[in-house]
């Protein structure tokens, strides 16, 4: 048996990022992989980071890549993970998820050397995805629309070969030729030949490496390797050139110290990375993540290095013919597993260590003062280099918290709250920060107003049905009442129509009338200001209440029960009483089902440690459905819907959730028809404290 876990709060992490209109079609938008997490962000105008949707996965996103069909309106995903499948899904708006579009099985689960998902690329015109595998298999799908325009996909087609290593994949932009996909790889076919050459004690086994273009032949439906040439072995990271009407096509080859350009049958191009003055000489320097800027009439790329530092590249062209390769510096920002750029003149980047940043465009670097070398650049004895100076071309708008890596982690309450604090070490060298981490869901302070005692029940209401906001908020004490209203400030007021000489057990809306519950009786607020009071018989008092938006019930003491429906003219009226012969410990009401002029049923939880469903039916109303027993005394009961269900996928379901004296929740599956109550689990309530 296998178990899943969820975790309270995300990872911090971030593997990839890849900007898109997922949500329509101008809606610049970030996608994330946290792992196991698929998230959806997008910078408002303010320059904050907002995020859309998270959704759970279930598995590990080793990779994946925005695509857009032609003539479509947003950006679909492909994901490689280690499901051994590949798995198309798209940004539902309505639903707020990611809705799986289509899902094909093409090897074994785990992430494995040689099953495809460690390199996803896609056809920058949306016709085909490649996914690789680290070694050997490299599958192609066709993408494409049925009758109904909806997405279809084909079967794989192989582009396998064995005794090769993969390093990278991407989409050429050939504009509507026969898709090609750029592959670095090596060959390691000798080292398994009788007398194959032998590891170095000082550099191992060295192979060479090439440069691959694999055509994807759309009329004969099959994959052809086009084109093949040795590349630098230190090579590690293709950058797709635009092609078609936009550039020259082809790739940038990115390498220890140099960057070529390569496109078959054009000679290189090749110029050298500048480096830090404070890296040795003997050091080399590697490129680790890119993106593109690419406007009408011109683009240029960002590249960065292991070191940090971001370059901006560019190339002289005519037609398809690149004369010259230019790369400046620009910047320097802390290392980042993936950067890119976001159509709004934002930079995402997302961090290697410690927190991701949302960075502003001042400017292209159009200045001049940074260095430049290109590949007419001579040097001799020395590499061009710099000094890493202050953001000049950025500027950091916000930041997205992240605890990784964590490097110590303790559990102590020094804050003396009675509830311990976590204490984690996080992130190397400057990127270090110690991080307090407590139990519970962050606020932001909008108010503060002093009460006259100490509060022991509070509710927020709203003054009409129709109304979007809370307008009220009522407070309670032993023997008196506040109510506040709630506009630019927070007031005190004493108009509202509510008791304010008595404590409130409870109070709510039914209909468009407010409703407040205390001690000795019921008072109906009209809207005209109007008031009907009900007061309780002989010296009984009420103890616990429930309010819907049509019903409210009430326990006196002794353990009796009164109902109150909303009846034609607007007026609660008193519809039935039972006796339950003991006093009530808590009470809830249904919510009132979507065209239904009552809710089913009403819980009430006993100091003998059961809880029962009533039946508010006319026929029956207030007879006992259902009994449970619990494993101690009920505090609080909950009556609540949810969507979906294993058993009614597409429709809602009624839960019964308690909360006992012992810390422990109770949550119960209620028979929408028979009132049966099943347990479905229990669950501690210390952590969430």
């Amino acid at each position: 048996m296998y178990l899943y876990n969820l975790t309270l709060q995300r990872a911090g992490a971030i593997t990839q990022c890849a900007y898109g209109n997922f949500s329509g079609p101008k809606m610049h938008e970030v996608l994330v992989a946290r792992g196991k997490v698929l998230e959806l962000l997008r910078p408002d105008e303010a320059g904050k980071v907002q995020t859309v949707c998270a959704q759970e996965v279930f598995g590990v996103i080793r990779a994946f890549a925005p695509f857009r069909l032609t003539g479509a309106s947003k950006d679909c995903i492909v994901i490689g993970s280690d499901s051994g499948r590949i798995v198309i899904v798209e940004y539902d708006a309505d639903r707020n998820q990611f809705v799986k579009l289509h899902q094909e099985t093409f090897g074994k689960s785990g992430c494995r050397r040689i099953v495809p998902g460690q390199y996803m690329a896609a056809d920058p015109k949306g016709r085909a995805v490649m996914i690789g595998a680290t070694e050997k298999q490299k599958l192609v799908y066709i993408l494409n629309r049925d009758s109904a325009a909806r997405l279809t996909i084909s079967s794989p087609l192989e582009a396998h070969r064995g005794t090769h290593i993969i390093y990278n994949i991407v989409g050429v932009d050939v504009g509507f030729d026969n898709p090609i996909f750029a592959v670095i790889e090596m060959d390691y076919s000798d080292a398994d030949e009788p007398g194959g050459p032998a590891p170095d004690e000082e550099e191992g086994l060295s192979f060479p490496k090439h440069l691959t273009y694999y055509e994807l032949d759309l009329g004969l439906n099959h994959v052809v390797r086009k084109w093949s040439e040795r590349c630098d072995d230190g090579a590690n990271m293709l950058i797709p050139v635009p092609g078609g009407s936009d550039g020259p096509s082809g790739v940038l080859v990115c390498g220890e110290n140099w960057v070529v350009y390569r496109a078959p049958g054009h000679p290189e191009v090749r110029t050298v990375i500048p480096r830090r003055s404070s890296v040795p000489e003997e050091r080399s320097v590697l490129l680790v993540n890119h993106t593109t800027i690419k406007q009408k009439g011109m683009f240029l790329f960002l590249a960065q290095s292991e070191f940090g530092d971001i370059y901006k590249i560019t190339l002289d062209t005519d037609n398809e013919t690149v004369s010259n390769l230019h790369i400046t510096y620009f910047d320097s920002v802390p290392v980042c597993s993936s950067i890119c750029f976001i159509k709004t003149g934002f930079l995402f980047a997302a961090s290697e260590l410690s927190n991701h940043g949302l960075y502003q465009f001042l400017s292209l670097g159009e200045d001049g003062d940074d260095i430049t070398v290109n590949a007419m650049t001579e040097f001799e004895d020395t590499w061009p280099s710099f000094e890493p100076r202050a953001l000049k071309s950025l500027l950091l708008a916000d930041e997205v918290e992240s605890i990784c890596p964590v490097l110590d982690f303790k559990v102590m309450d020094l804050a003396q709250e009675s509830t311990p604090q976590m204490y984690a070490l996080c992130g190397p060298a400057h990127r270090s920060s110690l991080r307090v981490l407590r139990h519970g869901l962050s606020v932001t302070e909008m108010a503060v107003s002093q009460l006259p005692g100490n509060p022991n029940a509070v509710w927020t209401v709203k003054k009409s049905a129709s109304e979007e906001f809370d307008k009220y908020i009522v407070v309670s004490f032993r023997n008196a009442t506040l109510v506040l209203s709630i506009g630019e400030t927070v007031e005190e007021v004493t108009d509202s129509g509510l008791l304010l000489t008595a404590a409130t057990l409870n109070v709510g809306l039914v209909g468009d009338d407010l409703v407040q519950v205390h001690p000795t009786g019921l008072r109906h607020i009209r809207q005209d200001k109007r008031i009907s009071e009900w007061q309780t018989p002989g010296k009984k008092a009420i103890v616990k209440a429930a309010i819907n938006s049509r019903q409210v019930v009430l326990a006196l003491s002794g353990g009796e029960l009164v109902y109150f429906e909303l009846d034609l003219s607007g007026q609660l009226s008193e519809v039935e009483k039972k006796d339950l012969g003991q006093d009530v410990a808590c009470v809830d009401l249904g919510p009132v089902p979507a065209g239904r002029q009552r809710s089913k049923f009403l819980a009430v939880g006993g100091f003998d440690n059961t809880v029962k469903l009533l039946s508010l039916d006319p026929d029956d109303c207030l007879q006992v459905m259902s009994q449970q027993a619990l494993p101690t005394q009920p505090e609080s009961l909950c009556l609540i819907e949810m969507e979906g269900h294993l058993t009614n996928a597409s429709g809602s379901t009624l839960y019964l959730t308690a909360g006992l004296a012992n810390g422990v929740m109770v949550r119960t599956l209620v028979d929408s028809q028979s009132g049966t109550l099943s347990i479905l689990a229990l669950a501690s309530l210390e952590l969430f404290l």
